[in-house]
């Protein structure tokens, strides 16, 4: 019978310690991370593909994360990272935003995820006070999932002509929820 050296024994069982606290953490944060990618990158598809390039980077660096910290702000950031190279790697094609712009909306992506109901309550407002058309363009986006081509030969529209109306109104929308949490005007 062979004898296991006591060395390699706590080598695996910290290993695998390591991977279900990073797994736990994901796990408990993944819909977050995944609502803050999808609010600041179209179409789905690259919203989707830099979610698991995030995850894979969290993985491999998940020994530099000091546990007890924020695991949110960390993934976040690493996602923001990975937006600015993909934005990069398009080189702006069909994109509304310049980076400062981004940045912004990045971060009030980010305030959306941490104060939920006052903020949920207050988009909840704002979306319900859109123009029916705008409010449709919506619906079809966001809560049916609908691809942009998809939207676009429904409504009769360019692909161009959508994605600058939901610029326009993701945007309105930022304002709108600002304004509302504001003036205090959500409970």
């Amino acid at each position: 019978m062979e004898s296991q050296d006591p060395a390699s024994s706590s080598s695996s069982t910290n290993a695998q310690d390591r991977t279900t606290e990073f797994l736990g953490l994901l796990t408990r944060h993944e819909r977050q991370l995944a609502a803050y990618v999808f609010a600041l990158i179209q179409p789905v598809a690259d919203a989707e593909d830099i979610l698991q390039q995030t995850k894979m980077i969290l993985w491999k660096h998940f020994g530099e994360f000091e546990l007890g910290t924020n695991f949110l702000a960390w993934a976040r950031k690493t996602a923001f990272h990975q937006i600015l190279t993909y934005r990069r790697k398009v080189k702006r094609q069909h994109l509304s935003l310049d980076d400062a712009a981004l940045e912004a909306l990045s971060h009030a992506v980010g305030e959306l995820a941490e104060e939920p109901s006052a903020r949920h309550e207050a988009l909840r407002k704002c979306v319900g006070r859109l123009p029916e058309a705008q409010r449709q363009m919506v619906q079809l986006r966001y809560f049916e999932e609908m691809e942009i081509d998809a939207i676009a030969a429904r409504l009769e529209r360019t692909e161009a002509a959508v994605y600058r109306a939901l610029s326009r109104i993701r945007m309105g929308l930022m304002s709108c929820v600002e304004d509302q949490i504001s003036r205090g005007t959500v409970s």
